[in-house]
């Protein structure tokens, strides 16, 4: 292919039917299973049954541009429907089986999907409007095998390709549309956090529906030709060393309070990973010490990534690179990226020289970049600046062109890669009956490491236990406070505003 983005462009095509077609027997996909069982499939096996699912769906009456949520559990069919919404020409949405039913109630209502793939075990509390019709994984499997064998859709680059839902600064998660076009966005990464080839294997140690499995788990490999491996069994941390050794793993990405717990439980060495070229972080800002103690045991670099929802990594250290410990590199090649003065009007954005600290920007015209909101406009608008696109984050650049990170413009928090609204935990633990007034932090319980922190004025009489043991009925475990301190009062403004960076003193 050429270095312009071509006008018609497809997800599924691109990262299965054309390397089926040039490297049709090639392992594609490993699923590693508690067992230790290995399941592999080829670039061919995949496209077919991506292709046939595609068919299957489009049979059952769904049409390009409609909207399908997928929540089901980390296995060969999630990812399977994931890209057989691309082949189909409609929104792929894939939400986490960790949500409670009332959350991804709200998702499937504010998507409007019209289309839900669940697994037989994962239920809703209230009946689904008649406009939507459920896929069940056992469907999904049977049309995977059966359905018709269609081309993929001759879909634009600009066409929406799938939605994912992030935190926003109202509360209310808000979802993020990408486009076709997004993998060819992507290509920085390749030798600007990578240095990915066809030979590569790699590995992610994260779900399924997480945008940082998604894209460096699948995306990114297949598009290149490369072999992805991913493990469905317990959350063991000493399992990762012995998948890198066992199937030859070269490129292991996963987030670093992961790396930490390797560490202390695996058995890590340069013996034991001999394979292993180098690691990827991204998600979490990778702590110096910590970077350090990989070196020492594992005998390679971490390169570190950082980027959101909405345009992936587009700042990083790479292959041949100098790290910088505390930063996470600079713009990748290709990428426009700026520090723009937090005070001039969004109209007329002014780009900041080396050394001033303000916020971070990337250009409208990144072809990774989202479309746009899914129906919010008055919070889309907030993140544009002239031909900028701010996410909120506050930085500054290095004379030698280096990133470095000084936290959020706006109260999102980043805990174990994922960005969290405090207002949405907040709102939801305030309905509990024993909670006066609450707020949700971050606390720092080591140099390197901080727990997400509920600090609440009681209504009564609660306990710790009781408060934890209530958000787990209504919010995902990724969402949830691991830690409940009790105050007599919140810190507020005279004008009665949170002062959230008070809430750790």
């Amino acid at each position: 292919m050429t270095d312009r983005l071509p006008d018609r462009f497809n997800i599924a095509r691109h990262c299965l039917t054309d390397q089926a077609r040039l490297r049709p027997d090639k392992i594609a996909l490993i699923i590693v299973g508690d067992d230790g069982c290995e399941r592999r499939w080829s670039y061919s096996e995949l496209d077919l049954l991506v292709r046939r699912l595609a068919g299957g769906l489009l049979a059952l009456g769904a049409r390009p541009g409609e909207r399908l949520m997928i929540r089901m559990d980390n296995d060969l069919p999630y990812l399977l429907t994931f890209f057989a919404g691309f082949a189909a020409g409609l929104i792929s949405f894939p939400s986490s089986a960790a949500l409670t039913a009332e959350e991804a109630e709200f998702l499937l209502d504010d998507s409007g999907a019209s289309l839900l793939a669940v697994s037989n075990d994962l239920t809703l509390t209230h009946p689904l409007p008649d406009s939507v019709r459920v896929v069940t994984d056992t469907e999904i499997r049977r049309l995977a095998e059966t359905g018709p064998l269609p081309q993929p859709q001759d879909t634009a680059a600009d066409d929406p390709a799938f939605l994912i839902y992030t935190s926003g600064t109202t509360g209310r998660p808000k979802g993020v549309l990408h486009g076709h076009r997004v993998v060819w966005g992507r290509r920085p990464m390749v030798a600007g956090w990578y240095g990915l080839t066809a030979d590569d294997v790699v590995l992610h140690a994260g779900a399924f529906n997480w945008t940082y499995t998604l894209g460096v788990g699948l995306l990114d490999p297949w598009a290149n030709g490369a072999t992805a491996v991913l493990y469905n069994g317990r959350p063991d941390p000493a399992v990762w060393p012995e998948l890198i050794s066992r199937l030859g793993v070269t490129l292991f990405a996963t987030v670093p309070s992961l790396y930490r717990r390797i560490l202390k439980y695996g058995a890590v060495s340069r013996e034991k990973l001999a394979t292993l070229r180098h690691g990827l972080s991204a998600g979490e800002a990778l702590a110096p010490a910590l970077l350090e103690a990989w070196r020492a045991r594992a005998g390679t670099e971490l390169y570190e990534a950082l980027g959101m929802s909405e345009i992936s990594t587009y700042v990083s250290t790479g292959p041949g690179m100098v790290i910088k410990p505390g930063s996470p590199g600079r713009p990748q090649a290709g990428r426009q990226v700026a520090i723009l003065d937090p005070e001039a009007p969004a109209a007329e954005p002014r780009l900041l020289p080396p050394g001033q600290v303000g916020l971070l920007a990337v250009h409208r015209s990144d072809p990774g970049l989202m479309l746009g909101y899914w129906k919010r406009p008055e919070e889309e608008a907030l993140v544009m600046r002239g031909a900028w696109f701010t996410g909120g984050d506050l930085a500054h650049l290095d004379e030698d062109g280096y990133l470095w990170f000084h936290g959020r413009n706006d109260d999102l928090l980043n805990t174990h890669g994922y960005r969290l609204s405090p207002l949405e935990i907040e709102r939801v633990l305030a309905h509990h009956p024993d909670i006066a007034d609450v707020a949700v932090g971050e606390v720092a319980v080591a140099a390197d490491l901080t727990v997400l922190t509920a600090f609440v004025v009681p209504h009564g009489t609660t306990s710790e236990a009781a408060i934890l043991d209530w958000a787990r009925d209504h919010l995902a475990t990724y969402k949830l406070p691991r830690r409940v301190v009790f105050v007599d009062r919140l810190p507020r403004t005279a004008n009665g505003k949170l002062l959230r960076r008070a809430l750790p003193a």
